[in-house]
């Protein structure tokens, strides 16, 4: 698909709202303020299309665990799903289907990067440097995403290996791995996908696993023409499909929250592997010593065969050296490899978009989370830092659909926009009470679940053993509380004298604009 520029801003320009990223989160800020009516934005991306972390992964296998009936907008259902879980390229389709559906495409400014955002505490201003100039903006959203940028660690010698090496979010598909000697470091969600995809190249397949995940069957399957054709005829379908996969997941989150009720499922998750895992060295390898849910979850159907291969071979341990092309395991064992695939993930305690954004006080946010992790105000605004919203922050992940939660938060921060615009705030920041009571609560909740209680160490907690990313409670609870965006949790200052109408948290009456929002449907 073509895409194409929009010349840079004048510098004098200044907008009511400035949307940074154009993946998931980034398209539906746009789509649903544009509904409202609110058009005085931009969006800007660094990229060359439409797609954020579906853009960018494209290694083999690469899919989604939650049904494609609910990783989809809830404005936007499709029927063109050619499984229950969808791949990673009809994923990427239906987001640029949808950005054109929906005449975002043409207002996105297409290979633009952001290098710098800092609040002008003077003007009341945010002043973004770009790699296509500077731009200033009332309030900025940044839709980045927590999973954009790819981790390697750092592995003494790692610079004396002299084959080939790449991270599965940037994967090399110009590379033949027909033959050859692999090393597969991690066993995270795209490692479990890939690695049944590379393993009949392989000549040698090497799998490093630090910790082992909860690997369950995974209930998918293929959709034909028609069973497409039914489902698109009939929307009903859809809507009834979609509230199914909702409650099963609010099942699940509900075991999560409660982890005693998971206990039957740790016993049954460990005799399904007696069946799929025949020889009992490895069977013991591949058994989780914590409880179900404490990590993520991982689902698929050819994991397991791929590790039983003949040229296959599991070293439960991690990489700890390198020397030349001899990969070295906590345990000792040393394997020859031409190439090495990093299945390691990403950063998601410290969200890159830190290292960019300053606040108030010239704090950059990475410099502050640099001992900890970031904290904020229902996932969305973080102290010190006006007029700014960050979509999938801190403390907002229910096992749910990343959509879904983006959505719920949408709700939460055009309303506080819509508010800022017509009551004509100036400055609105999180007041400190307010963010320090909240984040108190959330912690003290999360010390019951799965994931503080389970018995495992994950990319939930940060190196201090808190939980930076969870919400201890149901996305119906999440949902209620971004209903309302209430000024009254915040520090308000006006560009003029505030009316007592000012001083209301009722969300505005707003006519919204006659657009079919079901236009995919």
């Amino acid at each position: 698909m073509a895409t194409s520029n929009t010349q840079p801003s004048a510098a004098d320009t200044i907008y009511d709202s400035f949307i940074v990223g154009a993946g998931i989160s980034g398209l539906a800020t746009a789509i649903k303020l544009k509904k409202t009516g609110y058009h005085n934005f931009k969006i800007i991306e660094k990229a060359g299309r439409v797609g954020g972390t579906w853009r960018e992964n494209t290694y083999p296998g690469c899919g989604c665990d939650v049904p494609s009936s609910l990783y989809s907008y809830s404005f936007a259902p499709s029927s063109q799903w050619s499984n229950l879980f969808a791949k990673q390229p009809e994923i990427l389709d239906y987001l640029e289907n949808v950005s054109d559906d929906f005449g975002i495409t043409p207002l996105i400014e297409f290979n633009n990067e952001l290098h710098r955002a800092a609040w002008d505490d003077e003007r009341h201003l945010w002043q973004l440097d770009t790699s296509n100039g500077q731009y200033l903006s009332k309030t900025v959203v940044f839709a980045t995403g927590p999973i954009t940028e790819s981790k390697i660690p750092a592995i003494p010698g790692l610079e004396t290996f002299k084959g080939e090496m790449f991270h599965s979010a940037r994967w090399n598909h110009d590379y033949d791995l027909t033959g050859k000697r692999i090393a597969v470091i991690g066993t995270g969600a795209s490692a479990i996908q890939f690695v049944p995809r590379i393993q009949p190249q392989a000549g040698e397949l090497h799998v490093f696993q630090r910790t082992a995940p909860w690997v369950l069957p995974k209930p998918d399957m293929q959709l034909g023409d028609t069973s497409k054709q039914v489902i698109d005829r009939f929307p009903a379908i859809q809507s009834t499909w979609r509230k199914a996969v909702a409650g099963s997941l609010n099942v699940i989150n509900f075991g999560l929250r409660n982890p005693t009720f998971l206990k039957p499922v740790n016993v049954a998750a460990r005799q399904l592997l007696k069946l799929q895992i025949q020889d009992p060295e490895l069977r013991k390898a591949v058994t989780p010593n914590f409880d179900i849910g404490c990590k993520r979850i991982l689902f698929a159907n050819d994991y397991y065969d791929a590790l039983q291969a003949d040229n296959t071979s599991l070293i439960p341990s991690g990489l700890v050296k390198v020397e030349g092309n001899t990969v070295i395991a906590a345990n000792g064992e040393r394997r020859d490899v031409d190439v090495i695939i990093w299945g390691t993930g990403f950063d998601v305690s410290h969200p890159p978009i830190g290292n960019k954004v300053f606040n108030a006080d010239g704090e950059r946010w990475a410099d502050l989370w640099k001992n900890s992790s970031p904290e904020a105000y229902l996932g969305t605004t973080l102290e010190n830092s006006p007029n700014a919203f960050l979509i999938l922050g801190p403390n907002v992940l229910v096992y749910d659909s990343f959509i879904r939660l983006a959505e719920a938060q949408l709700d939460y921060i055009i309303d506080g926009l819509w508010k800022i615009r017509e009551k004509r705030i100036s400055k609105l920041s999180i007041k400190r009470s307010v963010l320090k009571q909240h984040n108190q609560r959330v912690q003290k909740n999360l010390q019951t679940t799965v994931f503080n209680a389970g018995g495992c160490s994950s990319y939930y907690l940060d190196q201090n053993g808190r939980n930076f990313a969870a919400w201890p409670w149901s996305l119906s609870a999440l949902k209620r509380r971004l209903n309302v965006f209430r000024l009254k949790d915040y520090d308000v200052e006006y560009a003029q004298k505030a009316s007592v109408h000012a001083l209301s948290d009722q969300p505005l009456k707003r006519a919204a604009v006659q657009e079919e929002v079901s236009s995919l449907s």
